[in-house]
């Protein structure tokens, strides 16, 4: 019996791996789409990142072998579901095991935009010492958007809440009268955010709905002064009307940790990398040692449970 890390895992999360389910092979190596799709019907539980798109294809090459598919992450977009259902293959995740770190990903990068640390950290490795031109921007005192209110928004309220920052709320579920004192927050439309929000930072999944959620329209309602953060899922933000935004200086800048396409190469990147004024980075909203060791423990628990209940050939 078979486990596949297709993506890795934190060394602590392997180890209990092995002390907790000692029957299984565990192996850990990156196998590309076809060579996964190869190899599937070896493996009986496969733990991907978000690297890896566990395919209908995938799934039904793994049919009569794949008992579970672990996602050590909380988005399960690269998953097909429906597939994996109709298989009768049990998909597990680890909801809020790296919300935090997200959530600081978020404020690091409003903090580099307000005081143009790209620059001055560039300028002065080119010799110059550009004091004068680099006044920037408090983050405190600020009204701060968050469109969509999980566990990533939550840490994040409780965060620039601490900058005595004014939290306003959008999400299509309403929130209690509860979480709106413990968070110190205001529920209010879409439209409010775009018009009134100084910084706004999406955290919503990437579905029919919400494709393009941020696009022309949006961004043409937002402040000449407003950040736009998108630590979520890239296509929730139309890139093409973002750089639109930008060059007609339609917004102040932007954050930018997800992508329509990963890795971000290609012309419009080149454009949107191309501007002081927003700050990007590869994915790595998860990516801290923190998270990695509370992902990988809590998929090992979620998986450890869920083979009590599973039968496996051996």
């Amino acid at each position: 019996m078979r486990i596949h890390l297709n993506d890795g895992m934190a060394e602590s999360a392997i180890k209990k791996f092995n002390d907790e389910l000692p029957e299984f092979t565990i192996t850990n190596n990156h196998l590309e789409p076809e060579e996964l799709k190869n190899e599937v019907k070896n493996i009986d539980i496969l733990v991907v990142r978000s690297a890896t798109k566990v395919t209908r294809g995938i799934i039904e090459a793994g049919k009569d072998s794949l008992k579970i598919i672990g996602r050590a992450g909380m988005g399960l977009d690269n998953i097909d579901q429906v597939a994996a259902k109709e298989f009768g293959i049990e998909v597990l995740n680890t909801p809020g095991q790296n919300s935090l770190s997200v959530a600081e990903l978020v404020v690091g990068m409003i903090l580099s935009i307000y005081r143009k640390l790209n620059r001055g950290t560039n300028g002065i490795r080119e010799g110059l010492w550009e004091k004068k031109l680099l006044k920037g921007l408090e983050l405190s005192n600020k009204n701060f958007g968050i469109i969509g209110f999980g566990n990533i928004g939550k840490h994040l309220s409780k965060l620039v809440s601490g900058f005595n920052d004014k939290v306003f709320v959008y999400d299509i579920y309403e929130i209690s009268e509860e979480d709106k004192d413990n968070y110190n927050i205001e529920q209010v439309d879409l439209d409010y955010i775009l018009k009134n929000c100084d910084i706004i930072s999406l955290h919503i999944p990437h579905n029919e709905k919400t494709h393009h959620l941020i696009s022309d329209k949006e961004l043409n309602m937002m402040k000449k002064s407003a950040l736009l953060i998108n630590c979520a899922r890239g296509g929730v933000l139309d890139e093409e009307a973002l750089l639109k935004a930008l060059e007609d200086e339609k917004i102040l800048g932007a954050g930018l940790d997800v992508f329509e396409k990963e890795p971000a190469k290609g012309e419009i990147y080149t454009k949107l990398l191309s501007f002081d004024n927003v700050v990007a980075t590869p994915h790595i909203g998860a990516t801290t040692k923190e998270a990695q060791y509370r992902v990988g423990i809590n998929m090992v628990e979620r998986i450890v449970n869920a083979t009590k209940k599973i039968h496996f050939e051996k």
